[in-house]
Parts: C-alpha cells; structure tokens; sequence
C-alpha cells in the first residue's frame, strides 16, 4: 500500500470521526466536520475573491485605450463578478442546494428593502454614472443641495460616493443618488475652457475709451488669464452713481479655483485705474428739501419739547 493511499483512508477516518460528533435537525445533520468545512470554504472565498479581484482591476488598468471613466468602470464589473462567482462556487462547495436559498429571498428582499435601500440605490447611481460619463474622475463641479455648495476636483468614484477635493484641502464623500437628483454644474464636461465675469464701477465724466483700455490691459497681466479669446469689456448699465462695466475673461485651469483670479484681475485692474485718475465712485445720494418752511416749524416743534 503506497503512502498516499495511507494518507487518503487517515483523512477519510478523522472526517468520519468528526462527522459523528454533531446533531440532527429535522433531515439536516449538523457536525463539526461540516462546521470546519464551511469556515475553510468562507475564508477560501474571502481570500480567493481579494486576489482575484485584485488581479482583475490590475489587468483592467493594463489596458491601452481606456479613459479613466472606463477604467473605473471596468475595474467595478469586475470586482462584482468575481465576488459573485466566488460565492457562488463557495455556496455549492459547502453543499447547499441553491433551490432553499429561495426560502430567505423573501427575507433577504425586505432587509434590502428596510435597510440597504440607499446603499444599492447609490451603488447603481455610480454605474450609471460612469455609464454615461456625465460625470468622470478628473472633472470640476459644484453641487448645490439642501447642505450649501459643494466646488472642486472628482478624484474617485465609489462604490457609495464620489470624493471631491475642494481648494481648502478638504475631501468631501458625496452619495452617487444625490448627484442623480441634485442639479450639477461640470465646469469641466466637454471643455476646460470657462468663462468667468467680473464687474468694475466707473465714476461718471470718466474717458470710458481709457477704462475700458486700462482694464483690458490689467487683464491681461493675470498669468491664468487666456489669450485666445481674449479679454473684453462689456458697458453693462448706466447705474445710479457710477457707469458699470464687466470684464470677461476666459481660463481652462478651473481646478486651481476661481475667487483667486477674479481677485487678481481686481487689483490689477485697481492699481491701472488709480494710476491713470480715472476714479472708482462710492455710493452717494442727492437730498433735495423742497417745503423749508414746513420744517421749519417742525424743528421748532421739537426743540420745545426736547428736555434743557
């Protein structure tokens, strides 16, 4: 008798032996060779699913002619589908019928129901996001909800949110479902390019030609400020203290923000302005008194009354 044959009817022996120590339930026998079985075939499927998976999303991003979007995508199906398969496999290693598993579904569906319901909505929102590419890692957005507004970077799409790096170096985890029912602006969706207004008050009797030449000027001297198109100002209204204008402007980098541009096109555009004497007007309002006598008499009035 060969080695392996001795070594196969000593396996054989302690199986049955720990299969004789348990109980019976109904026609289910329970023991404690079944017990250790199923906790091998759970960490089998743990630790196999984790490297399969991993192996998957490697061979995933190893492919040429993907964009990030489909990447993410790809790498999500597929952590899904070997998940699944390796429950599957584990759950008929084990030796249960696939056919009683239909007695918990009913069970299984209402937990899901109660429970889990905004988990698989936001799982589904982020495959249909990174279906239809709305939106992709990558993009500038903001997001206005019941919470305030939400600006900066997507840097991942997950399984339950998106991340969205703001300029103050904060993450923020936003669920994929609000992103499907909230209006979203994507600064970035099919172009770079955004277009950002500025507005500038002149003093009236001011050479409107000069201003409107300084501030063209003052723009241009911001380096994230495009040349192509270029700046332009716009004569937007006669106000009532000052003649307003709009610089418009155009940058393709909105990722690094949009309050530190304007800004710069601001003081640039106020040290052109005061430098040429063309004057930025405070707000200021004319009085006229039309009945003197009636108030007059009305001072007096209250003159009297008022305590020596």
């Amino acid at each position: 008798m060969s080695e392996w044959t001795k070594l196969q009817r000593s396996i054989a022996q302690v199986a049955r032996s720990l299969d004789d120590v348990g109980f019976d339930i109904g026609r289910t026998h329970i023991s404690l060779f079944n017990a250790m079985w199923m906790v091998i075939v759970v960490v089998l499927v743990i630790v196999s699913g984790r490297l399969l998976g991993r192996v998957g999303r490697r061979t995933v991003r190893g492919m040429k002619g993907l964009d990030p979007t489909q990447r993410a995508l790809g790498e999500k199906l597929m952590t899904v589908t070997v998940w699944t398969v390796a429950v599957l496999v584990g759950i008929d290693a084990v030796g249960i019928n696939l056919t009683t598993l239909t007695v918990f579904s009913g069970a299984f569906g209402l937990a899901v129901g109660f429970g889990l319901q905004k988990t698989f909505g936001n799982l589904i929102a982020g495959v249909i996001l990174l279906m239809d590419r709305s939106i992709k890692p990558g993009d500038v957005i903001a997001v206005n909800d019941t919470k305030g507004s939400t600006f900066g970077v997507v840097s991942a799409i997950g399984v339950r949110a998106i991340t969205v790096a703001t300029r103050d170096n904060r993450e923020i985890l936003i669920p994929n479902e609000i992103l499907m029912t909230t209006q979203v602006e994507n600064w970035s969706h099919t172009s770079r390019e955004v277009g950002i207004t500025i507005p500038v008050n002149v003093a009236y009797g001011s050479d409107l030609d000069l201003a409107e030449r300084l501030l063209l000027e003052a723009a241009l001297t911001v380096p994230r400020v495009m040349k192509d198109p270029a700046p332009s100002i716009l004569l937007s209204a006669f106000g009532p203290s000052a003649i307003e204008l709009l610089i418009y402007i155009s940058i393709d980098d909105p990722e690094n923000g949009v309050g530190n541009v304007r800004s710069d096109v601001l003081k640039a555009a106020w040290h052109a302005l005061r430098d040429s004497g063309v004057s930025i007007p405070l707000p200021q309002s004319d009085v006229t008194l039309r009945d003197s006598d009636g108030l007059r008499v009305l001072a007096d009035a209250l003159g009297k009354r008022s305590p020596q």
